[in-house]
């Protein structure tokens, strides 16, 4: 099944629009390039509409936001929602700030998600309309693990069903759920909490996942998320002990360049519940 859909984003070497991170854009491009589609960044409001508009899918992410990029977000979300292009939200920090929060679910309201990816506290945080975290990293008491696995996807299919996108919850134990059928992918590594950007970067792979496999936004954003996992372990079998997390990322980038669809669907390690 993430062989075909792998295949797809390799082939039709999807554009895809991102107004991200400052912080890990050029991180986000490259993982793009890795996976064989191709980036375009526009945060300039004058400029966002008319190039998502020559992009097939548009990767919001707030993790460093201003006044300028907020209107340019929600200007180039609804154009891809009149174009019908997919469109992914990576809710970076929400609940650590007012700002974020706020912002994050200003476009909910107004834009129409196909994946809504993020850490635990972000989605509490969204869901709930407040919450806190751990700046942009999940608040501890808030890990996905094996005891409370149960209740979480309960959670996240519920939230699913009230935003009708797709929840991608990833952390130790990644869940991905459109509100009926749930992926449990236990792909990855510890070490990918100690780089910046390892998130930004999957919802930018999510992106060009879902762009190039529109009739399929659960089964898409379920392979990435493996993908990425699967990536995580590929580059620490790499690791050598002069080695540290700056050339952990660029590993990782690099196993995504290497990676092969055959590769992804022997690799990707889920159940579905």
């Amino acid at each position: 099944m993430f062989q075909k859909i792998f295949e797809n984003v390799r082939q039709k070497s999807p554009l895809v629009h991102n107004i991200t991170n400052y912080v890990t854009v050029n991180d986000c491009a490259n993982m793009l390039l890795a996976c064989g589609s191709s980036p375009i960044m526009a945060d300039d409001p004058e400029d966002a509409v008319e190039i998502t508009a020559i992009c097939g899918g548009l990767n919001i992410n707030i993790g460093t936001l201003n006044q300028r990029t907020i209107p340019a977000m929600l200007a180039a979300g609804k154009r891809a929602n009149e174009l019908g292009h997919p469109v992914v939200l990576d809710p970076v920090g929400a609940g650590a700030s007012a700002l974020r929060t706020e912002t994050a679910l200003g476009l909910l309201k107004e834009v129409e998600f196909t994946v809504i990816r993020g850490n635990i506290s972000e989605i509490k945080a969204l869901a709930l309309g407040s919450g806190t975290t751990k700046g942009v990293d999940a608040d501890v008491a808030d890990k996905v693990t094996e005891e409370n696995l149960t209740m979480t996807l309960s959670f996240a299919r519920d939230f699913a069903r009230r935003t009708g996108a797709v929840i991608a919850i990833t952390g130790a134990i990644d869940i991905v759920t459109d509100g009926e059928r749930a992926f449990c992918i236990r792909n990855g590594r510890p070490e990918m909490s100690a780089i910046t950007g390892a998130g930004c970067q999957l919802s930018a792979l999510t992106a060009a996942f879902v762009t190039a496999n529109p009739d399929q936004p659960l089964e898409a954003a379920a392979a990435a998320v493996c993908a990425m996992g699967l990536c995580g372990e590929t580059a620490c079998q790499r690791m050598t002990n002069l080695d540290g997390n700056s050339s952990y990322r660029n590993y990782i980038i690099d196993a995504m360049y290497r990676l092969t669809p055959a590769a992804l669907e022997r690799g990707a390690n889920y159940e579905v519940r």
